[in-house]
């Protein structure tokens, strides 16, 4: 879908719909107004009538109104007063819903007049952008008929001449954080038999072979034996498909030297929790595992089409977790990239064994930070539901950029604990310490496991399990978060 920008005044514009609030209590804002005086007050006597109360999300479609050059005009209720995130993405998305059932090619936006808590021009074209261009989104690759081409095409969005320059700021980075959120969500829709290691490898390759300042090394079994990666190496050891850790080095800054920053992602493509097997109810849904990972790619994308001056380092952790007469046992002990040794009681406890190599393997970057992404712990939807992700961290400025880049891009985390007395629950008799900390405090403990291998630079844990994808149903599938989190926080540290 295409987005303009456009200084004009409403009632000018010809178009097949053009959009307008009308807040509860039947009232017209100052855009609103200019309109219905120059449609000689057709506007103010429908709504006397009854027809919309101006509730956050009502709707009233209007047609070929005197004085006015749009063939239809839509009404869209904007509740009372100053409106949350929440309600004007509910405001967007009802009008989105109903553009997408008329036969009109193009809209035109006037809602630059309604007031978001805390968002200037910039901030709410980003939300309202973001909204309209996710909410078109299609996965129908594998279907035999194929979704009915929509008619709407273009969006306008209208505004006045001082806003202008930061409403085309917003839109293009609403654009490019979509773009990206579109990859994650492809890559986590996509069958397991499909996207596996080797197939994410591929499509960092050709990421990078679009991309001068992406280079990309893909490194295969024996380049981590040799590196001693016997944690993440354990974790593939059941299954055909050999596993892959992924380099995606990004250089955007004016010094090709300046420290990058890293981001981590989980990449268990298929998760059968090995031969500490999961119940078979939604197994098939284990194909999200791999979401922290196509996630690092979705903002990637993000970065690459926004050319970011800074630079960003991606290690993708990409392996499948299968049970067979060569996977890893409960009471195996594995020696980690960083010497230290793990005693595997639960075998599907395995992200945290991928990643632990990983993290171990980022300080050959000497990062500014790193983040690691995963869909870590259930226990993380028991205590954050669908809605919030978990966050956890040894440095505390970290933790408090990540927390205001959610809430700047409506992708937020919540800070849970990483106390020392939690490490105790990670003691074993045998090994420096076990891959599971029993049942209380599940994601807490995991963060507590690996905090252990990033000790020696910035770190941050994501745990995404509960917001990367939607569970079950028609809706269900990737949801492409935290794309706009990681962007955001980018973003923060790039000022562009």
């Amino acid at each position: 879908m295409e987005f303009l920008v456009k200084s004009a005044r409403p009632e000018t514009i010809r178009t097949a719909t053009l959009v307008l609030a009308v807040s509860e209590g039947r009232k017209l804002g100052d855009i609103a107004k200019a309109v219905d005086q120059a449609s000689g007050g057709a506007i103010s006597s429908l709504l006397k009538r009854g027809d919309l109360a101006g509730k956050v999300g009502q709707t009233l479609l209007l047609h070929s109104l005197p004085g006015v050059k749009a063939e239809r005009v839509l009404l869209v209720g904007s509740g009372k007063g100053e409106l949350s995130d929440r309600q004007y993405r509910k405001v967007v998305s009802a009008v989105l819903a109903t553009l997408k059932n008329l036969g009109g090619k193009d809209a035109s936006l006037a809602l630059g007049d309604l007031a978001v808590k805390g968002r200037d021009s910039y901030a709410k074209t980003r939300l309202s952008v973001e909204t309209l261009a996710d909410g078109s989104y299609q996965f129908d690759r594998f279907k035999s008929k194929k979704a009915d081409p929509r008619a709407l095409q273009k969006i306008t969005l209208l505004t006045d001449k001082a806003q202008q320059a930061e409403v085309e700021r917003g839109v293009r980075h609403a654009l490019a954080i979509v773009a990206g959120m579109a990859f994650t969500k492809d890559l986590g829709n996509l069958p397991p038999n499909i996207c596996h290691p080797s197939y994410i490898a591929e499509q960092a390759r050709e990421l990078g072979k679009a991309h001068k300042n992406l280079k990309v090394e893909i490194l295969d079994e024996k380049k981590l034996e040799a590196l001693g990666a016997g944690a993440f190496l354990a974790v593939a050891k059941g299954s055909e498909q050999p596993p892959r850790l992924i380099v995606l080095n990004y250089q955007g800054a004016a010094k090709t030297d300046e420290r990058p920053y890293v981001l981590v992602g989980k990449g268990i493509t298929f998760d059968t929790g090995g031969i500490s097997i999961k119940p078979a109810a939604n197994m098939d849904e284990m194909k999200y595992d791999m979401c922290g990972a196509a996630s690092v790619l979705g903002t990637l994308r993000a970065v690459l089409e926004l050319q970011l001056p800074i630079n960003v380092v991606g290690l993708l952790a990409c392996a499948e977790n299968m049970p067979s007469g060569h996977a890893s046992r409960p009471g195996d002990i594995v020696t980690t990239m960083s010497g230290q040794t793990v005693e595997i009681l639960n075998t599907d406890a395995e992200g945290r064994l991928v990643l632990c190599d990983t993290l171990t393997y980022a300080e050959r970057f000497k990062p500014q930070a790193v983040i690691d992404i995963a869909t870590l712990t259930g226990a993380c939807i028991v205590a954050l539901g669908s809605n919030t992700a978990g966050l956890m961290g040894n440095n505390d400025s970290l933790v408090r950029q990540l927390l205001k880049a959610g809430e700047q891009a409506d992708d937020r985390a919540w800070q849970l604990p990483l106390f020392e007395e939690y490490q105790e629950q990670l003691d074993s008799p045998f090994a420096d310490m076990t891959n599971t900390g029993g049942p209380k405090a599940g994601t807490i403990t995991a963060g507590c496991f690996l905090s252990r291998f990033a000790k020696n630079y910035h770190w941050a844990h994501l745990d995404i399990a509960g917001v990367a994808w939607i569970s079950g149903g028609k809706e269900k599938g990737a949801t492409g978060r935290p794309v706009p989190l990681l962007t955001q926080y980018l973003l923060d540290r790039s000022k562009a």
